[in-house]
């Protein structure tokens, strides 16, 4: 089942985000992009605490595409250090898991 992950990368705006989102699915590296927010993150940067509005993205895709997924990311991320991280998918409905599969790239 750790065939799959899920992708999180968090950016400032809801159309950074929609970038990000549609050039992961139109390159078939994601089955789909989920776009949160916005929402509050408070985090440490160059020693001060900072508060900033972000957008969440969820990508689903498969594990053997990190690689290439991350170099997207990276290409177009306006953050200098872009929050890029995945998460193995455990457990899936066998509907979805195929679903999603089909969808991208199978790895080289």
């Amino acid at each position: 089942m750790n065939e799959y992950i899920q992708i999180v990368t968090t950016v400032a705006t809801e159309d950074e985000a929609g970038a990000i989102a549609r050039l992961l699915v139109e390159k078939h590296l994601a089955a789909c992009v989920q776009v949160i927010g916005p929402m509050t993150s408070h985090y440490r940067w160059q020693g001060k605490i900072e508060t900033a509005k972000e957008y969440l993205c969820l990508a689903k895709s498969r594990a053997a595409l990190y690689s290439k997924i991350e170099a997207a990311i990276k290409a177009i991320h306006p953050y200098e250090v872009p929050e890029i991280i995945a998460m193995p998918v455990i457990a899936g409905s066998k509907e979805y898991l195929a679903w999603l599969g089909a969808e991208v790239k199978e790895p080289f």
